[in-house]
């Protein structure tokens, strides 16, 4: 059964050739190094961006590199002049091109990186966002580092000369056991099925925590000797798995794949596993194509995380390329998170996941106690709780804490003073150079200086736009400013922080408040005592369509770090009563994504519909869009558009585009050549042909070089 929203890969209709402006050049003459005696053409994916070189060209082989040229090795090749790298697909004993080929420059490496499962994942993967191969290869496969190929042909380390066993029997019901359908699962997952689960996961830390879940599983589809891939966010979810995965599995049967450790190690992991040594992957994002023999099981951990999403084009979501993966190859799939997104749901609704969640004793006898310090009982109690940055609920919660263990407090900036306004007419203060927001750094008192968080430069002699008041006052509190201030109300206790540049992993189970911006909650080995989640209307009040989904994802992954209620655990939210802080009080992620998707899916936005958008020159956008257009209407699709808009960039968007002095640049560029955006909103059932004539008009635009360059993103969380 297909997900879905997962389209098969569809081939595209060719560019008319006039159109292409590179081809391999057509050898002078017949005449030329003698060819290998059997299949002499090869048929090569050459590494370019360029939408309309998206496609296999033939080359011919010489005699002498004829036994390394084979199917997947590294290669270089001539092409409009000049020396490329590329990948061989195939070996053919003829070609269809209709001219003399060029004979392949050199075998770069003999070693076959490109297996033919990986080509077809990286086919499917360019199609479904409309990108190129070259470009998902970019990410799947490693840069080459000779040395690990020089310890692989000579045996060394001797770990990877041998195949790993699989399992002698299959692993208890374990944890699982508390879910229900989880024992189930891994019962199917051990008798070598393929069953595909959402799972709610309960508890952040200990022995029952959600590595233990993950590794559970991956030992029973060991158990049916086949391998495995699990994919986190980051690098200390990674720590946790790796060393879970270790408990129950041996260590030479686990392959790491994550940049983080520099080239060597990630590239010596990628051969392990592409020499069949290791049968599990986990790492970050780039695992999720780790060339796993006999794969049964892709996993997914939170991947509401933005971290799972590529930072370069064509910019896939982890879920998406693992889904088609498992759609590609048969496998389990298995999506966990202690919340659920949207596009999980939506999976759920659809029937092609079954859930995996706790019974509500189970529940009750596993979380904290939720207290919302802007209910009306606790308003009664304290009037001025909603305005106070430390409410008298909290402040309690603390204090009772710090009796038992560590206490957590979660705020949502990192820095001092992450933003300033003006005193008198409350307007953001801005850099006067670059138009960026103004910050102080740290503690410095009266005598601190504004500084702009863009383009760095101080202003000291700042003065209001609006008002001219040269006056400024703190728009939010950042989480070392938060810390200076508990340490004050707690003197004696030590204070922690994580943020920034400075995320702690975990810390001990001794009595201290740590601070840490969301998704820098360090793990607690015994749980935290209690948990303060302050500033959750300023998650709330993001405009973007995933504030609320955000905010109760990050709410419910620094909850699950403290002890159950009947152990004392407590956590105490600040923020407005809303339907996110509903879900956390009772406990109820599932009913709050069923909520958010059926909102979304009466207004037919994401992930309801697939949405594209196009960016750039609004003269170039509106020519691309048009084409798009044009194109579905012969086949009798009309999508909805929105746009063309100006652009407008927030976050880390909008520092981007300042420390390449967009800015200034944009303001000197006239109106009609501003940066604009179009949406297009695709239903399910139109999306592989509207996808297909996505990426022929992107290739033809290409060719064509009439217009500037734009830039198509398929499912981008952030466009709306």
């Amino acid at each position: 059964m297909v997900a879905p929203h997962i389209a098969r890969h569809v081939p595209e209709e060719p560019v008319q050739l006039s159109l292409l402006h590179g081809f391999p050049d057509r050898a002078p003459s017949p005449s030329g190094p003698p060819l290998a005696p059997e299949l002499p053409v090869a048929r090569v994916l050459i590494e370019s961006s360029l939408p309309h070189l998206d496609r296999p060209f033939d080359y011919s082989v010489p005699a002498a590199i004829d036994q390394a040229a084979q199917p997947g090795a590294r290669v270089k090749v001539t092409f409009n002049g000049q020396e490329l790298n590329g990948y061989i697909l195939d070996r053919m004993a003829e070609s269809d091109a209709g001219h003399t080929l060029l004979p392949l420059r050199k075998v770069v490496s003999p070693v076959p990186v490109l297996s033919p499962a990986l080509a077809e994942l990286a086919g499917r993967v360019a199609a479904r966002y409309a990108g190129t191969v070259s470009d998902v290869l970019r990410v799947a496969i490693p840069p080459r580092v000779v040395k690990v190929e020089k310890e692989l042909a000579a045996g060394v380390p001797a770990v990877m000369l041998a195949p790993p066993e699989a399992p002698s029997a299959a692993p208890g019901p374990g944890v699982w056991a508390r879910y229900v359908n989880g024992a189930a699962f891994l019962h199917h997952l051990s008798a070598g099925e393929s069953p595909r689960a959402v799972l709610s996961a309960l508890q952040g830390f200990g022995p029952a925590g959600w590595p233990r879940l993950i590794a559970e599983a991956v030992a029973a589809v060991r158990a049916s000797g086949r391998g495995a891939v699990v994919v986190v966010p980051d690098h200390r979810d990674l720590d946790r798995v790796e060393s879970a995965l270790t408990e129950l599995l041996p260590r030479e049967d686990i392959a790491r794949l994550t940049a983080d450790d520099g080239q060597a190690p990630r590239y010596r992991s990628y051969l392990r596993i592409l020499k069949g040594t290791a049968a599990v992957a986990v790492g970050t994002r780039s695992a999720a194509y780790a060339p796993v023999h006999n794969l049964g099981l892709v996993v997914c951990w939170d991947d509401g995380d933005d971290l799972h999403i590529e930072q370069r084009s064509p910019y896939a979501h982890t879920r998406e390329v693992l889904l088609l993966r498992a759609e590609q190859e048969g496998a389990a799939c298995l999506l966990a998170a202690h919340t659920r997104s949207t596009e999980l749901q939506r999976l759920v609704e659809a029937g092609w996941a079954r859930p995996v969640e706790a019974e509500r004793a189970e529940v009750r006898r596993t979380v904290p106690r939720v207290l919302n310090t802007a209910d009306s009982f606790e308003q009664e109690r304290d009037p001025l709780a909603r305005i106070a940055r430390l409410p008298g609920a909290a402040w309690r919660a603390a204090k009772d804490g710090l009796e038992r263990g560590p206490v957590l407090v979660q705020v949502a900036r990192s820095g001092y003073a992450p933003s300033l306004v003006c005193d008198s007419c409350r307007e953001p203060a801005r850099c006067t150079t670059c138009g960026g927001p103004l910050a102080i750094a740290g503690a410095s008192g009266a005598s601190a200086v504004p500084q702009c968080r863009w383009c760095a430069l101080s202003a000291p002699d700042w003065r209001c736009a609006h008002c001219n008041s040269p006056r400024l006052r703190r728009a939010a509190t950042g989480a070392l400013r938060t810390a200076e201030e508990l340490g004050r109300a707690f003197p004696g206790t030590p204070v922690v922080t994580s943020s920034g540049d400075q995320v702690k992993a975990d810390v001990p189970d001794a009595k201290s408040l740590v601070v840490a911006t969301v998704g820098a909650e360090p793990v607690a080995a015994g749980g935290y005592a209690a948990a303060l989640l302050l500033d959750g209307d300023s998650l709330l009040r993001r405009e973007n369509l995933r504030a609320g989904e955000d905010a109760v994802r990050r709410w419910f992954n620094a909850a699950v770090l403290v002890r159950p209620a009947q152990e004392g655990g407590l956590v105490v939210i600040t923020a407005d009563d809303t339907a996110g802080v509903g879900a956390l009080l009772r406990w109820d992620a599932g009913g709050y994504a069923g909520r958010e998707l059926a909102l979304r899916q009466e207004l037919h936005l994401p992930p309801a519909v697939r949405i594209a958008s196009v960016t750039g020159a609004r003269t170039a956008v509106v020519h691309f869009t048009e084409a798009i257009e044009q194109h579905l209407a012969r086949v009798g699709i009309v999508l909805r558009t929105a746009g063309p808009a100006p652009l407008v960039l927030t976050g880390a968007a909008a520092h981007r585009a300042a420390s390449r002095d967009a800015i200034s640049r944009d303001a000197a560029r006239p109106e009609s050549g501003e940066d604009v955006r179009t949406l297009l909103f695709i239903p399910y059932a139109q999306a592989a042909e509207a996808t297909r004539v996505m990426r022929a008009v992107k290739a033809a635009a290409a060719a064509r070089r009439t217009d500037d360059p734009v830039q198509l993103r398929l499912d981008g969380v952030d466009v709306l």
